[in-house]
């Protein structure tokens, strides 16, 4: 299959290009742009250049605001709120993060929802930032309905995930990102296009019946990962990125929905706390070498985030390949 091979520079400028052929002013392209080079950069090209059809949808159908300007208020000293404006929701997140580390900074642990934005992101690019300043930060976001909860028959979730970052002082920062669900939606999708089967015990297809066929678990659902453990962190994503914030869970986000390909409106929680603020300045970081030393003792075991700085130099160095279908598809955008 014929290859194109793009820089990651040319990676952004190809989605800002589309992006802004279909609505979105240039603030708003490039940090959306931003956002799918880095994805393709680190590996995750599940959450790249994939995803760029989905953008110009939303943008196409109208549910999208293109041009949104975003805007941070204060709720309280360590409570902040960034008012989406119906965009997506990279450049909210670009103008509420150095507020989160400022008032994080100052009081120690601070909050901060996003309203009235449409996620289609990973949440890994969103909290390394946070952890290159040297805080710990955590953060979920919720979607439309593609789980089931533990015991049930039916789609209920969201995929639901959460990641967690830990700030290193000599190393880049430790950070996870995890779906609530056995797979992301994302790497089904990804699956689906490459002819790939699914493992064992993924998902359903629209009778409930269990399948290994990314396309009928697109028709269907995922399942949570191991049972009702997984059941309840998605359930705890839905009350802190819906409930607690004020905007949609996942059920009520479908109902809104277009179903126009693109992500639907919704809310995102994040947390930040300033680990030389909780009383032990000298120790904090020496104790987390120490549990990294230990992990990684043991023949097999990486830390999480390790591959995905892999993938950066490679990507750096080399630049990324693409097949030449999915080229002209994003070149037809």
């Amino acid at each position: 299959m014929e290859k194109v091979q793009l820089t990651i520079g040319e990676v952004a400028a190809l989605a800002q290009d589309s992006l802004e052929r279909h609505g979105c002013d240039n603030d708003n392209a490039a940090a959306v742009a931003n956002v799918i080079a880095r994805a393709e950069r680190d590996g995750c090209h599940s959450h790249g250049l994939m995803r760029l059809p989905g953008y110009v949808a939303a943008l196409d159908s109208g549910k999208v605001n293109g041009k949104a300007r975003p805007e941070v208020e204060a709720l309280a000293p360590a409570l902040l709120r960034v008012q989406g404006d119906g965009g997506f929701a990279p450049l909210a997140l670009q103008i509420g993060r150095d507020h989160l580390i400022e008032v994080t900074q100052k009081t120690g642990i601070a909050a901060m929802s996003l309203v009235n934005i449409h996620h289609f992101a990973a949440l890994w690019g969103e909290i390394e930032p946070i952890a290159e300043a040297g805080l710990c930060a955590m953060a979920c976001v919720s979607y439309k309905p593609a789980v089931i909860p533990a015991g049930g028959s039916k789609a209920l979730y969201g995929t639901n995930p959460m990641a967690f970052g830990w700030p290193r002082k000599n190393a880049p920062p430790v950070v996870f990102d995890q779906a609530s669900a056995v797979m992301a939606r994302g790497e089904v999708m990804l699956a689906a296009r490459e002819g790939k089967s699914l493992p064992d015990g993924v998902g359903v297809d629209a009778k409930g019946a269990a399948t290994n066929d990314p396309d009928e678990v697109l028709k269907g659902a995922l399942l949570a990962f191991g049972g009702y453990k997984g059941s309840s962190i998605a359930m705890m994503v839905e009350l802190l990125a819906g409930a607690l914030i004020g905007e949609s869970l996942s059920v009520e986000a479908a109902v809104r929905d277009n179903n126009d390909g693109g992500p639907p409106r919704g809310g995102e929680f994040m947390l930040a706390m300033d680990p030389n603020l909780f009383g032990d300045a000298d120790g904090w970081a020496e104790r987390g070498e120490k549990l990294f030393g230990e992990i990684l003792a043991q023949d097999g075991v990486r830390l999480p985030g390790d591959k995905r700085y892999l993938n950066r130099q490679e990507s750096e160095k080399n630049g990324i390949n693409i097949t030449r279908e999915n080229y002209d598809k994003i070149l037809a955008l």
